[in-house]
């Protein structure tokens, strides 16, 4: 999958760790909830899927002191601002400039941020779910922080007005929220947070939600240790 965040977002990559603050409501909490989460497990190796700009990606290694973190995102742009950020990382952080979709190096814990909304079915999703499954070792862990909308077209629209408000509280005109929803919608697809955990399970995961804030989820998806491992 090729993926343009200046194209997508109309935006400077520079400007994208300011901007995405705009866009979503409680990014920061969301990274940490995240992080937080993978740092129960403390991993050793660690694959961050669509990493961008490297935030999520930094929040794990500040908690995980003696993690490696693999970086795979399709867009170079973005990893060139990730290695500025994780430059006092240096010694614990590799870069893939590929998609995410496909098989993983084999790990301990896969992390995701605002990336896997760009899968546009519950079918691939699944595919890629079952590729993080198959990548984790016994008793790994995938965290995933992404937007999600609920089927109810009632409850998503009244969900979109509340997400809206954010984008009108840090200076964006409502009807440029809207458009920016509209923009998006070409390449995101957020699905309810029921279907997520479905897929999840359907890839042999035992998954739960951890937070929500409209519109972003935080879930985590827990690989079995097999008998007598």
């Amino acid at each position: 999958m090729s993926h343009s965040v200046r194209r997508h977002l109309r935006l400077e990559i520079e400007a994208y760790d300011k901007t995405i603050r705009a866009f979503i409501p409680s990014y920061e909490e969301m990274l940490a909830r995240a992080a937080d989460a993978v740092a129960e497990t403390q991993p050793k190796k660690v694959i961050d899927l669509g990493a961008g700009t490297g935030a999520l990606a930094q929040a794990v290694l500040q908690r995980c002191e003696e993690a490696t973190v693999e970086l795979i995102d399709a867009d170079p742009e973005m990893l060139d601002q990730a290695r500025e950020r994780l430059a006092p990382f240096a010694s614990r952080v590799q870069y893939s400039v590929r998609a995410f979709q496909g098989p993983l190096p084999a790990c301990n814990a896969v992390v995701a941020s605002l990336a896997l909304h760009h899968v546009p079915t519950l079918a691939e999703k699944r595919t890629v779910f079952s590729a993080i499954h198959a990548a984790l070792r016994p008793g790994g862990i995938f965290v995933n922080a992404d937007a999600t909308m609920p089927a109810d077209p009632s409850t998503r629209q009244a969900e979109y007005e509340t997400w809206a408000a954010h984008l009108v509280s840090c200076g964006i005109a409502e009807e440029r929220a809207y458009s920016h929803f509209a923009e998006w919608s070409d390449e995101d697809t957020y699905f309810p947070v029921e279907d997520e955990l479905a897929a999840l399970t359907d890839a042999g995961f035992d998954a739960a939600c951890l937070w929500r804030v409209v519109p972003v989820t935080v879930i985590k998806a827990a690989k079995a240790v097999a008998p007598g491992e």
